[in-house]
């Protein structure tokens, strides 16, 4: 691997993930981890379409009457639905400015952009629609579900052409602004009964965002992926460290035992806060570091299909 393909996303690359991405399971998925015992549905990942209506039977249930026919005949008439032939998937992918950071392995930002694919990959060898939305501070890319490998390709190219060609200057704020308006832009294009993948550091999410993120998961399966660099959580031993994050240079020295505890006590609230979300949603979450290869962290945390 070269220099420039930590910083920056490769298009050959992820198209070279095709292979590996269409092993990973995503039709019915055991979530492993922390949150044991929760499943990804076969089931609830697929939609109901209304097929037709009939008159109604004994037993069948009051809930699913049509009262539109049933006004209109003067007889009790049943809805039908049939169970939709694909789901959608979409992809939620953060390029903001705190993405373009690592100090081993793959910036967080590459790192998601490689995850993404071997997911659209994953999700076009199974017949299922492939959508997703990618977003930094300054710009917002939407794609809407589709089928087909043509779906694929054209979700990486724009994970290509939208990776900023330099580190964008923002402020908290308008990294928050940011989270939450791509979140409210999901939620519109977001079907009931999609599988959903947030792909990011998580961070600057308000309780704005995180009422978005609980909505999302009353009608779909998530998978929160939480992308980290280990320096942001655990600084390195003592010593005199130059920092640059695109924007600007700084020094740290890590011989205080008072900065070390609370370094490692702001990632761990971080984390713990996300955790927490996620067992009230019923989303699932999944970590990975900066220097992990994120086919494995999939692999081993969406599980092998039940037999």
């Amino acid at each position: 691997m070269t220099g420039i393909d930590r910083v920056q996303v490769n298009h050959s690359t992820l198209i070279g993930l095709q292979k590996a991405g269409a092993s990973l399971p995503l039709k019915a998925v055991k979530i492993l981890g922390r949150m044991t015992g929760n499943y990804l549905s076969r089931f609830k990942g697929r939609g109901m379409e209304f097929d037709e209506a009939r008159p109604y039977q004994p037993g069948d249930d009051a809930r699913n009457l049509d009262w539109r026919v049933t006004a209109r005949t003067g007889k009790p008439f049943t809805k039908l639905f049939r169970e939709e032939r694909e789901r959608s998937i979409l992809l939620w992918v953060d390029y903001r400015a705190p993405m373009h950071f690592a100090t081993r392995g793959l910036f967080k930002s590459v790192l998601a952009a490689k995850a993404a694919a071997l997911l659209a990959w994953s999700a076009i060898q199974q017949g299922d629609r492939l959508g997703g939305l990618i977003f930094s501070e300054s710009d917002h890319f939407e794609l809407r579900p589709q089928q087909g490998k043509h779906a694929a390709l054209n979700f990486i190219r724009k994970l290509t052409d939208a990776f900023p060609q330099s580190a964008t200057k923002s402020d908290g704020n308008t990294q928050q602004e940011a989270a939450k308006h791509a979140l409210a832009r999901l939620r519109r294009v977001a079907r009931p009964g999609s599988l959903l993948f947030l792909l990011s550091d998580f961070r600057s999410l308000d309780e704005t965002a995180e009422a978005h993120l609980i909505h999302l998961a009353r009608h779909n399966d998530v998978v929160l992926i939480l992308i980290y660099d280990q320096l942001e959580k655990e600084l390195p031993p003592s010593g005199s460290y130059r920092l640059n994050n695109g924007q600007r240079t700084i020094t740290i020295d890590t011989g205080s035992r008072t900065l070390k505890k609370t370094h490692t006590e702001r990632f761990h609230t971080h984390e713990a806060k996300l955790r927490n979300l996620c067992q009230r949603a019923g989303i699932h979450m999944l970590s990975c570091t900066t220097d992990q290869d994120p086919y494995t962290v999939l692999q081993e945390g969406l599980g092998r299909r039940r037999r």
